[in-house]
């Protein structure tokens, strides 16, 4: 493909992986823990376990909302994230393709993190005026891979969801974006490999998140 799709009028960016580098540090905590299996069979399977646990955890997330429960547990992963200062390092080249997306279109968020979360990392690095919408885990019933949070970012920006960009690190992001019929861009940087976001139905796949500046330009 030479180019974005002609009806594509909104960005939508996941965070872990995608914007920001949390998913190898994620790695690279449970990779120490599992030292003794061997540096490379380490990371493989921390890697393995980091990525086998998003689908699970945003099911169980959804599964709370059903029978009530959410409240409790967004408020506990608030008190537990509390004791520990995240570290939310910009992934290198996404602030100037942010600026340069932002000129042509409106820009949203669409992650399993908390409010708190997101909301901090875009302050941190100065991103506000950037994003015309943040949805997270608090947002929709259901989460990715499910199409919801993706449906209600496009009626957040007054878009439909076919005319969406979704751009992930993960096979959860691609099959949300496929499932909304939305323009589904992966990225490398994170958690996904090319072989399983290439089954998964990505249409296009990127070594960095920054190279989709180089690729819109070229």
């Amino acid at each position: 493909m030479k180019g974005p799709p002609p009806t594509l009028c909104a960005w939508l960016f996941d965070l872990d992986g995608t914007l920001m580098d949390t998913d190898d540090q994620a790695v690279a905590r449970l990779a120490r823990r599992l030292g003794p299996l061997g540096s490379t069979r380490a990371r493989r399977l921390a890697r393995h376990m980091v990525m086998s646990a998003e689908s699970p955890l945003n099911l169980a997330l959804t599964l709370a909302d059903v029978v009530g429960l959410d409240p409790w547990v967004f408020a506990l992963r608030r008190r537990l994230s509390r004791q520990v200062t995240p570290t939310f390092r910009l992934i290198p080249g996404v602030r100037p393709l942010l600026e340069y997306l932002a000129t042509q279109h409106p820009l949203g968020i669409v992650s399993t993190r908390s409010r708190d979360d997101a909301e901090a990392f875009v302050a941190q690095h100065g991103l506000e005026k950037l994003f015309a919408v943040i949805v997270t885990q608090e947002s929709t019933r259901r989460l990715k891979p499910h199409r919801e949070p993706i449906d209600f970012a496009a009626h957040a920006l007054g878009v439909a969801p076919v005319e969406c960009a979704m751009v992930g690190d993960t096979t959860v992001d691609v099959r949300a974006a496929r499932s909304a019929g939305a323009w589904a861009v992966a990225v490398l940087c994170g958690f996904g490999e090319r072989r399983e976001l290439a089954r998964a139905g990505a249409h296009l796949i990127l070594p960095s998140t920054g190279d989709l500046l180089a690729w819109l330009e070229g």
